[in-house]
């Protein structure tokens, strides 16, 4: 089957992208509200892009009513967010948290997510998660008609639970991602879990 992008319309592409890039890490984003709570929504249009200077990119649409959704928002009024990598236990909470709220609604005033401080940054982390990003706002890029923000950001530190680190034989950092247990994005209704890992030398 060949898929002509250029004879389908924005909802089929996207469709048939979800589903054929995969699978795609999640970012899971804690922003700052203008009451003080905070903000928590999961982007699957998401990666790391450089590592001098150290980027990440989200890409964040907009919400039904074609207003900026609060990560955007947030991120730009405040600069700083978080950004986590949830693990198979909390596919299900990740997902509650995509739905759309009112601006200035906190999802975690509706689940059961405990907060952690973020040592010497301006924002907590979500305390179970094994992998958090301290990062502030870089730049953002508007990219189409709708349109949709790429939001760079700027990673300053990470978080990595200390069960997964270790060091190889050459004394750099190793991070077991089997203890990380990290989901992917599917197209539709679909996660996958964490499975085998191949270990395969590159050639030299």
């Amino acid at each position: 089957m060949i898929l002509d992008f250029d004879e389908l319309t924005s909802q089929e592409v996207y469709h048939a992208m979800t589903q054929t890039l995969v699978p795609r890490p999640v970012a899971w984003v804690l922003t700052e509200n203008p009451d003080g709570d905070y903000n928590l929504a999961p982007f699957s249009f998401f990666n790391a892009i450089t590592s001098k200077p150290p980027l990440l990119m989200l890409s964040v649409g907009k919400k039904p009513d074609g207003s900026f959704k609060d990560t955007r928002v947030n991120i730009e009024k405040r600069r700083k967010f978080t950004v986590h990598i949830a693990h198979r236990e909390q596919a299900r909470a990740m997902t509650e948290t995509s739905q759309v709220l009112p601006h200035g609604q906190s999802e975690l005033a509706q689940l059961d997510l405990a907060l952690t401080e973020f040592e010497d940054f301006d924002l907590p982390r979500l305390a179970d998660c094994r992998v958090a990003m301290a990062c502030e706002l870089y730049e953002i890029q508007e990219i189409g008609p709708t349109p949709q923000s790429l939001i760079f950001g700027l990673i300053h530190k990470v978080y990595v639970d200390d069960r997964a680190v270790s060091l190889d034989a050459k004394d750099r950092l190793r991070v077991d991602a089997a203890v990380l247990d990290p989901i992917g994005r599917l197209g539709g209704n679909e996660y996958v879990t964490f499975g085998e890992v191949l270990t395969i030398p590159r050639p030299s």
